[in-house]
């Protein structure tokens, strides 16, 4: 399957509930281009998470505004692209969909798409612990409550809801068969 424009997928939830999987998977099944937000995290982001930190708003500005401006690059050249990303609150999604040249604030309809990963508390704890026993991470378990604290949906904001607790593979084809999605893909 190919992009006929260039679009883009926000995989977005809390630590733990499978972004990078998923946006790995969608990488290969579309042929559009994985990023992982994790990885425009400043260095000190990331060591004061580490400590169990949680970033504030100030501290993510610049974070978002990089990832908004990658957004915009992949949209001007018409690539696709799939982006990893908490986008926990409607401000911060606000200023990913601004990478859009052509959304109007607030209106909702852009080339940047969310899928929220919907994953019990439960089940997200014993992810996260397992990933930090493992050492594949830098963010603690103790900071989930804050990220669960902060992730609010505005149903009018049209973000689609994908059961997360499904395979990697069920999760992928729902995304991929969910609207608008359908009608960006060809095989």
């Amino acid at each position: 399957m190919v992009s006929r424009n260039g679009a883009v997928i926000v995989i977005m939830g809390v630590s733990g509930a499978g972004k990078t999987t998923i946006g790995q998977k969608l990488e290969k099944e579309i042929n559009y281009k994985y990023l992982d937000a994790d990885d425009f995290h400043s260095q000190s982001n990331k060591e004061k998470m580490s400590m169990g930190i949680p970033l504030t708003d100030e501290d993510r500005k610049p974070w978002l505004e990089s990832l908004r401006d990658v957004i915009e690059e992949y949209l001007i050249n018409k690539k696709g692209l799939v982006l990893g990303c908490s986008a926990l609150k409607k401000q911060y999604r606000e200023i990913l969909r601004s990478g859009d040249p052509d959304y109007k604030s607030e209106g909702y309809t852009s080339a940047v798409n969310f899928v929220l990963l919907d994953v019990p508390a439960e089940v997200l704890i014993a992810r996260v612990n397992k990933r930090a026993a493992e050492g594949k991470h830098y963010m603690p378990a103790s900071l989930l409550q804050s990220q669960l604290d902060l992730l609010k949906i505005d149903e009018s904001e049209g973000i689609l809801r994908v059961d997360a607790t499904l395979s990697p593979e069920s999760i992928v084809d729902t995304i991929k068969e969910m609207h608008p999605f359908q009608s960006w893909f060809q095989s």
